[in-house]
């Protein structure tokens, strides 16, 4: 049984479109105060699992639960209680300022500048004069300023250079640690991300087939980006191996 602390907690998920189901069986949880990566390849179902977490999707089957309590409401619903969302798309309004941006998320801009003090030669710059790498520190700390109980963020590090992804991440485990925020991360950036989280699922073809915590998965890191998060993995035929019990 996962200790009452769970903020966010999955069992025997399954989830997709027009009632075919991509992701299937899907058990995970997120604690107050820790980040778990959710890693695998690319068609693996992170996002999907991501999207029905967040509210986005409605379960196929299984359950969904906030707070130890079963939620089936929208997404909107959820923020209210507390969930922050970032997706792979950068969301910023790219005709406003970045910080109309902010205030429109209702953010003080001086809190976004506490996150990331690269923000603040930039507040009245277009948000579509932003670089990317601007672009998503905006996204992310107009999530993170809102001091969120649970964040769920998908690939921030997508098109971004390695030592932007460091500041990122870095900045999502310092709040973590400080604010108790749990934080589950999907992330291509495998390595980074397990070097800020706290426990780690892969996932391959729709199914949870590792879990545990980072310091148990760090010394099979090879093995498993050979065999778990490559394309090439993703396309083998047969069925996905059992979870390991944890």
């Amino acid at each position: 049984m996962n200790a009452p602390s769970s903020l966010l907690e999955c069992r025997g998920l399954a989830a997709g479109y027009g009632g075919m189901a991509v992701v299937r069986d899907v058990d995970l949880h997120v604690r107050a105060g820790e980040v778990v990566a959710l890693i695998g390849p690319n068609g693996a179902g992170k996002t999907t699992t991501l999207l029905t977490l967040a509210g986005e999707l409605p379960p196929i089957a299984g359950e969904v639960l906030m707070h130890g309590v079963e939620t089936k409401v929208p997404l909107f619903r959820r923020a209210q209680r507390g969930m922050g969302f970032v997706t792979e798309e950068r969301s910023v309004f790219m005709r406003l300022t970045a910080a109309e941006n902010l205030r429109v998320a209702g953010v003080a801009p001086l809190d976004a500048e506490a996150l990331f003090p690269e923000l603040t030669p930039l507040m009245q710059r277009s948000a579509g004069l932003l670089s990317g790498g601007e672009q998503q520190m905006l996204t992310l700390a107009r999530a993170l300023a809102r001091k969120p109980a649970l964040l769920l963020a998908d690939e921030l590090s997508l098109g971004l250079a390695p030592l932007l992804v460091k500041r990122l991440l870095e900045t999502v485990r310092r709040v973590a640690t400080e604010q108790s925020t749990g934080v589950l991360l999907v992330e291509q950036h495998v390595r980074q991300a397990l070097a800020i989280a706290d426990r780690v699922y892969v996932m391959q073809r729709g199914h949870i087939v590792i879990s545990g915590t980072v310091d148990e998965v760090r010394g099979r890191l090879d093995e498993i980006e050979a065999t778990y998060l490559s394309d090439a993995a993703a396309l083998t035929e047969g069925p996905a191996p059992k979870p390991e019990a944890r």
